[in-house]
């Protein structure tokens, strides 16, 4: 295949295949992206007279045939294309022959990815956010249909004081949406389109950036054709930060699951088909999915810190190290989003066992609740608190479910405040959902049919 930078002599095979790395296999995932924003860019470039309409409706017809045969798995990219943007406008020349060759006029493959990144990252980010959504709705209804039943509170693993499971998952919830309010942060930050940035320095022609901007559904255009390009890997750092949030609360939830679902404690049960077993231990039911939360966490952290490591001392302008961004955000991101699935699952499963949790009400959990009352009677906090502690033999046991419910202030056991969580979360909810629409409509406008920007690996 013919490279789009060959001039008179060959690279070196060794050298070739270290430069092209996984790039070839890499954009796949972002092929759809990539030839949706070439149709964006040959549409601008007809409207300045680069292409005749004749040429942008040839043109068209190919990248939708490119569109078709990759949804069919019909479109390979071979290492001797080094990557898709090769791949799309040499099967364009043989297709269309010289408009093929007028495509790439005022880009560069520099802000070719940039753009296609940014398309899948805001498709993947609206996936993110309808999975997260979902994850914090069946929190909130686990913990309403929880919200009476007693759980032991516990500090530094020990026994505390009395809480309850709607508590515990309304704890989630909330945590859950305060991570999801960095995903639709980040959202915003991505949904900016860089064409017209080419090599970092802009072209002497009158591209119409905005015209690109809108026919893709940008919220706008990214301004500075320098920083569009140095925002390479900064854009994929900060979509992973958020993402990295959002795992490091799934992380902790899966470590209660797996802690409480212990014999030890059987304050939950997970379902047999969401555990695996072991190979010569006949009885085992293996909580492994939520151990792969917990470790896949450190997996997107690491890939986020990777991305940072990689720009952090960069100078401006394009620099051949942005390529070794794309591995570790395709993969943090794709972890990401099968993690959250896999707890949606847990938590819609997962039985919770009220006779176990009342066991561990034993009377020390109350003492506490002793000290305060005696606070109630006048006698002060610090000597109410050594009378307790002096005297946790006498302590009593108490109704459970009455303790909890006796917390009436915002936020305790007995007033969760779930209502709340549900306006934010639907709120959120009805802006990725209006995002999603609007994308949808101006893609589908751009090519004629609806076309996937984002697919998830698992």
């Amino acid at each position: 295949m013919t490279k789009l930078w060959q001039k008179d002599y060959e690279l070196d095979a060794f050298v070739e295949q270290f430069t092209v790395g996984r790039d070839f296999e890499l954009d796949q995932h972002l092929l759809n992206a990539d030839c949706v924003a070439s149709l964006a860019h040959a549409t601008m470039l007809e409207t300045i007279g680069i292409l005749t309409k004749e040429e942008l409706a040839v043109l068209k017809e190919g990248l939708v045939a490119i569109i078709r045969a990759h949804e069919q798995g019909a479109f390979p990219i071979a290492r001797s294309d080094e990557d898709g943007h090769t791949a799309i406008e040499n099967a364009l020349t043989e297709k269309c022959g010289a408009a093929g060759k007028k495509i790439h006029t005022g880009r560069s493959r520099n802000d070719q990815v940039i753009v296609a990144t940014r398309l899948y990252a805001r498709s993947y980010l609206l996936a993110l956010l309808e999975h997260g959504l979902t994850l914090v709705d069946n929190l909130l209804n686990f913990a309403e249909e929880h919200q009476k039943v007693p759980m032991p509170g516990r500090t530094h693993m020990q026994i505390a004081m009395p809480s309850s499971v709607g508590l515990w998952a309304g704890a989630y919830a909330e945590q859950l949406l305060d991570d999801l309010l960095l995903v639709e942060n980040a959202y915003r930050i991505n949904n900016q389109s860089p064409l017209g940035s080419a090599a970092s320095y802009g072209v002497p022609l009158p591209l119409d950036r905005e015209l690109v901007a809108d026919l893709l559904g940008f919220a706008k255009v990214q301004n500075n054709v320098l920083y569009a390009n140095n925002s390479r890997g900064k854009m994929e750092s900060i979509i992973l930060d958020a993402v990295d949030q959002v795992v490091l609360t799934l992380s902790k939830l899966a470590q209660d699951l797996i802690l409480f679902s212990m014999p030890e404690f059987q304050y939950f049960t997970l379902p047999d088909n969401l555990c695996s077993g072991s190979s010569i231990m006949p009885q085992k039911k293996n909580p492994c999915g939520l151990e792969l939360v917990r470790a896949k966490a450190a997996t997107v952290s690491a890939c986020a810190f990777q991305i940072k490591g990689i720009i952090k001392a960069l100078p401006s302008g394009y620099n051949r190290d942005f390529q070794e961004t794309k591995e570790p955000f395709l993969r943090g991101a794709n972890t990401g989003l099968a993690c959250v699935q896999i707890m949606d699952l847990c938590i819609r499963k997962v039985k919770v066992n009220p006779e176990k949790l009342k066991a561990g009400f034993i009377p020390e959990i109350y003492a506490t609740d002793a000290a305060l009352e005696l606070v109630a009677q006048g006698v002060p906090f610090r000597d109410a608190y050594r009378e307790v502690g002096l005297n946790l033999d006498r302590l009593e046991a108490r109704d459970p479910e009455a303790t909890i419910m006796a917390k009436t202030y915002t936020g305790t056991t007995g007033n969760l405040g779930l209502d709340k969580a549900r306006a934010a979360a639907a709120a959120l909810r009805a802006f990725a959902q209006a995002e999603e629409a609007k994308i949808d409509a101006k893609v589908s406008a751009l090519v004629g049919i609806p076309v996937k920007l984002f697919a998830p690996e698992i």
